[in-house]
């Protein structure tokens, strides 16, 4: 079985939903295990969470974006990741992440690409979304990649909409069909050695 691990903060719930459509996605696929793992609010992660990683074939990172990045609690687990960075414990291991915010903007794309930095640092090989965009007249929230992210799933959760209206069915697809395509890889790639 390939291991995907989905390490993830979620100050409100939004995000969190979000998470449980990148599970559902990536637990469809045949001989893929999927363990989400979510981060505290006060940021501190456990000895196990470390391990799971550690064993971990896939990481995919997610955060809401918060003044334009990440929020503290995940920069925190980033920041202390420099001890599996340094034994290189997560080198060649397949990477994605996903995001939410308020509005349409919101500077999403600063935390995936805070997230792939993230994995670049590690050794990772990251996997985008691979969606084409609801780009069209008559396409809206209620369509697949309609935020047209291409490196990492991009949602949006109204600041007065609570989780069980926000993220909409568009960017839950979004986030399903990526947690596939995630598996898919580590699936795939499972037996494969990289130098």
């Amino acid at each position: 079985m390939s291991k995907i691990a989905i390490i993830y903060f979620s100050g409100y719930g939004h995000t969190e939903k979000l998470a449980a459509a990148v599970e559902e996605g990536a637990a469809s696929v045949a001989g893929a295990s999927v363990i989400p793992l979510r981060i505290p609010a006060d940021g501190v992660i456990e000895d196990k969470t470390w391990d799971t990683l550690a064993e971990a074939d896939a990481i995919i990172f997610g955060s809401p974006t918060y003044m334009g990045g990440p929020a503290w609690q995940f920069k925190k687990f980033a920041d202390e990741s420099s001890k599996p960075w340094y034994g290189k414990a997560w080198k060649n291991k397949i990477a994605g992440g996903f995001t939410n915010s308020a509005t349409v903007n919101g500077d999403k794309f600063n935390t995936i690409l805070y997230f792939f930095t993230l994995s670049q640092q590690h050794g990772q090989i990251w996997v985008g979304p691979a969606q084409l965009p609801s780009n069209q007249k008559e396409h809206g929230p209620e369509h697949v990649n309609w935020t047209g992210g291409f490196a990492g799933v991009m949602a949006i959760s109204p600041a007065d909409a609570s989780p069980e209206e926000a993220p909409r069915k568009g960017d839950l697809e979004t986030a399903r069909l990526y947690g596939e395509r995630i598996a898919e890889y580590a699936v795939r790639t499972r037996d494969v050695v990289f130098a």
